[in-house]
């Protein structure tokens, strides 16, 4: 994995100074090695965290007239290499940079169908940019056109610093305050940035030309329930197998829930003395409450794992003063606003993990798929996104002023309707469900997934977003995904024999959070003490009372989650607080 960036100049001079500094922003995303190349008409610039061929994987790296610069991991280079082999192309190490690179080279942009990874590149031919980003949205890509010239990069921070950015609009803030932590895709929140859509990609040459090409086709699935086993089985097994290929330490994330286990499973198949990891949170054995969301804790679970598994499990624990101390760290991660403590804490594991494993397995985007979240089978005729039913409670936070000016409800229900609107021909309520999931839901967990761990320079690799399984599953009938009206009936058949059975019919448990009071203490202080700023931008869009109210009553006035499962009033208490860090940080600037 890595950092890439780069700028056209067809029309402006490059100001190198400022965009090698730039590059540097992203040094947390490629420790090992740095790169960059030059020409007449671009510039790239690379950060490396070195995985597989350590010797000759450098970047930029070029082969004839194409020079790339490459971010992420392709899963069947040995598949493509050989093919490009009987063509009579020839390497000279391992990596998959120089297969991809070659891949291009030889077919242009008909090589992205048969790639299986995850992966933003961009490539310069001697006349054109061409930038692609993988199928699911797994790894980021931003661009900024200015001057008929664009300047691409992994993360905002870099066009932002290149640039001196600091303006957002009021649809910005319809999308951080009425859709975040999910944004709708294409947006880049900063006036003027965009990002490649997931499953696009893009020639510029002055010019944006943008093309997808990759939607999801549907088409009956007639197959016998045990059959569709089969195939699951077949298709998730062969992505965990692929992505445990890599040239230093490899690990896997472990919550003892079904998803994570399995994948950890086939890792000890795989390798001896295997190691896995967990988070948890300061006596939160004490402190744990259940809830429709989360039915138990995780260390029961975890060591069902460990005894019938030849695994090297390490249980690492998250001091709560950690855990507000990372709020401030999250928001850099995202150049964002994002998920509170739910950010900070995985900031904070992934941080730990790094310092024995370079690479980590963890289990996003089963739920998605598989229809594992409550809305896929509880009430799910829905007038909006299912993980956003508080919209008027999100409104009541905001003065009278704001509230009509940015108009949460009908601007969240636009994008609603708009995003179901792509789809095409017939799709039952299910396939609606997943698609608002995947396009959505999983993409605002894929960011996060990648955000938190490259800002600790750990690469984590999801192998439930292997494309081949989604087209599969998109198909798949709900009633055998729903098998025995289980969620993740269909997964769990396929799991049957591969991890403990106490582990396979454990009811869904989300990612762990806290539940202490002292936490809310903690938050709460944070919050009062950026109110003690009269300019803060809490005093001008916020209504004081219901602050006030959600302060004093420590989150209660808040008694649902205000995004997904996880998000109730204490999380809601430290993004207000991430908000403010925001403004003040970035220097944020409202153009109306």
């Amino acid at each position: 994995m890595c950092g890439i960036s780069g700028v056209t100049l067809f029309n402006k001079k490059l100001k190198k100074n400022k965009f090698i500094k730039s590059v540097r922003l992203l040094e947390h995303r490629g420790p090992d090695r740095e790169g960059f190349f030059y020409s007449q008409n671009i510039a790239f610039g690379h950060k490396r965290l070195a995985v597989v061929d350590i010797e000759n994987g450098i970047q930029p790296m070029s082969y004839k007239n194409f020079t790339i610069v490459y971010n992420g991991e392709l899963y069947n280079t040995e598949d493509i290499r050989k093919e490009l082999i009987k063509l009579g192309v020839t390497f000279t190490g391992h990596s998959d940079t120089e297969v991809l690179l070659k891949a291009y080279a030889v077919w242009k942009e008909k090589c992205i169908k048969k790639l299986n990874g995850i992966f933003a590149f961009a490539v310069w031919d001697g006349k054109k940019l061409f930038m692609c980003r993988d199928r699911v949205g797994v790894k980021p890509l931003y661009y900024y056109i200015k001057d008929n010239d664009l300047f691409f990069a992994s993360e905002l921070k870099t066009i932002i610093n290149y640039y001196n950015l600091n303006e957002i609009t009021i649809n910005s803030l319809q999308e951080v305050l009425g859709l975040g932590p999910s944004h709708t895709s294409g947006e880049g929140i900063f006036k003027g940035v965009k990002e490649l859509k997931p499953g696009s990609y893009m020639f510029f040459d002055g010019k944006e030309k943008i093309v997808k090409y990759w939607k999801l086709k549907t088409k009956k699935n007639k197959n016998s329930f045990e059959k569709n086993v089969a195939i699951t089985k077949e298709l998730f097994t062969d992505a965990v197998k692929r992505q445990l290929v890599s040239d230093v330490p490899l690990c896997t994330l472990l919550s003892g829930g079904v998803d994570s286990s399995a994948i950890t499973a086939i890792a000890c198949q795989n390798n001896d003395n295997f190691t896995s990891y967990s988070i948890d949170y300061e006596n939160n054995d004490v402190e744990f409450k259940k809830n429709d969301f989360q039915v138990s804790s995780d260390k029961d679970y975890i060591k069902y794992m460990t005894s019938n598994q030849n695994l090297k499990h390490n249980y690492l624990e998250i001091t709560l003063e950690e855990l507000a101390e990372y709020l401030e760290k999250a928001v850099i991660a995202r150049d964002l606003p994002g998920m509170a403590d739910i950010d900070s804490s995985l900031l904070w594991f992934c941080t730990e993990i790094k310092k024995h494993h370079t690479v980590a397995l963890s289990g996003e985007g089963a739920d998605e798929i598989f229809g594992g979240y409550p809305w896929f089978y509880r009430d799910i005729q829905s007038n909006t996104f299912p993980w956003l039913r508080d919209l008027k409670e999100r409104t009541k936070l905001l003065n009278e002023k704001w509230q009509k000016k940015l108009n949460l409800e009908a601007f969240v229900k636009d994008k609603y309707v708009s995003s179901l609107k792509e789809l095409k021909g017939k799709t039952s309520e299910h396939q609606k469900l997943m698609y608002l999931n995947i396009n959505w839901f999983m993409q605002a967990l894929l960011d996060r997934k990648d955000r938190m761990s490259m800002m600790a320079s750990l690469e984590v690799r999801v192998p439930f977003a292997d494309h081949r399984l989604i087209e599969f599953l998109w198909n798949v009938p709900w009633g055998h995904k729903f098998y025995e009206n289980r969620e993740k009936g269909l997964l769990r058949e396929a799991l049957k024999g591969l991890v403990p059975e106490e582990i396979l019919y454990r009811k869904k448990n989300p990612y762990p959070k806290t539940h202490s009071k002292k936490y809310v203490e903690i938050v709460k202080k944070l919050l009062l003490k950026a109110l003690e700023n009269k300019v803060s931008i809490l005093h001008k869009i916020f209504d004081q009372k219901a602050l006030m109210e959600l302060i004093q009553t420590n989150g209660e006035s808040y008694t649902r989650p205000w995004f997904g499962q996880l998000m109730t009033g204490p999380q809601l208490i430290a993004f207000l607080y991430q908000f403010d860090y925001w403004f003040r940080h970035y220097n944020i600037k409202i153009v109306e």
